[in-house]
């Protein structure tokens, strides 16, 4: 069980991992904590925003919209490879999702197939949405998933977790298919590999 760490900490861990880091607003204290408690954290998931252009999705990311108010993650990973924070704290970005998933990162295992929607993820996740329209033609330029490695490793790192701990949205969520365009396996194999 780890608590997450603060806003400070996770700016630093960002940094030392050699990720590119702009502070969007007062993003340190942009968060849903109001609707229910964030930690104990778990792990960290992935997602692609379904949008494009690297300003229109920082901002969509922060502000959230009607139906799904922002923040949507904790960092916004543009193609660029720059990590927008945007929020920290409980963060729209999971929602509901599988238990038996929840129960296979905490424990580092392989994950099995989600097949139900009875858990809040938004408690238990770091979350990093990257821009990409999530269609399969849209590039992955490797600076971005350079970034999104970097990214998560720098969370793993801090709380002694392995590449186990990191997770797509589709893993947790039936229905969902983000991120589209890369395997989780691949991105695992990568996080394992900057962990040694």
């Amino acid at each position: 069980m780890a608590s997450p760490m603060s806003a400070g900490s996770f700016l630093d861990a960002l940094r030392a991992e050699g990720v590119t880091v702009v502070e969007v607003g007062d993003w340190a204290h942009h968060n849903r904590n109001h609707k229910g408690p964030w930690g104990p954290v778990h792990g960290v998931m992935i997602h692609h925003t379904a949008s494009s252009g690297s300003e229109r999705t920082v901002e969509i990311c922060r502000d959230g919209y009607e139906a799904l108010p922002g923040p949507l993650c904790h960092g916004v990973i543009t193609k660029d490879g720059t990590v927008h924070l945007v929020g920290y704290g409980r963060a729209n970005h999971a929602g509901l999702g599988d238990d038996d998933v929840l129960r296979a990162v905490i424990a580092e295992k392989a994950l099995p197939p989600d097949n139900e929607a009875d858990t809040d993820g938004n408690r238990y996740f770091y979350g990093f949405e990257c821009e990409n329209l999530g269609d399969g033609h849209d590039p992955w330029p490797q600076a971005q998933l350079d970034a999104i490695e970097k990214a998560a490793a720098a969370v793993c790192r801090h709380h002694g977790w392995t590449e186990r701990s990191v997770i797509g949205h589709r893993e947790w969520q039936p229905g969902k298919v983000d991120p589209k365009g890369f395997t989780m396996t691949w991105l695992r194999e990568r996080i394992r590999e900057r962990l040694k």
